[in-house]
């Protein structure tokens, strides 16, 4: 598996984690039907917010690494 590969299996176990556990935490929640709709657009942002983070350092890591590949074959050609 190329490390692209496992940063977007991360990114998805990660979301996918994140919904089943606000999922949960609201079918156990004590709340009114308003609050729980009123709670759960906050915790969607929430979610939405880090998962930009991550893929924004992903990609960040994947820019990186890129530069540092071309470099290493740019010097072994010379």
């Amino acid at each position: 598996m190329s490390e692209k590969e496992g940063g977007s299996s991360f990114l998805i176990g990660f979301i996918i984690g994140a919904v089943a556990g606000i999922a949960v935490g609201f079918l156990y929640a004590p709340k009114s039907g308003k609050e729980t709709r009123a709670l759960l657009k906050e915790k969607v942002g929430e979610v939405r917010e880090k998962a930009s983070e991550i893929t924004g350092k992903a990609r960040e890591i994947a820019t990186e690494t890129g530069r540092r590949v071309r470099d290493k074959l740019e010097h072994r050609e010379t």
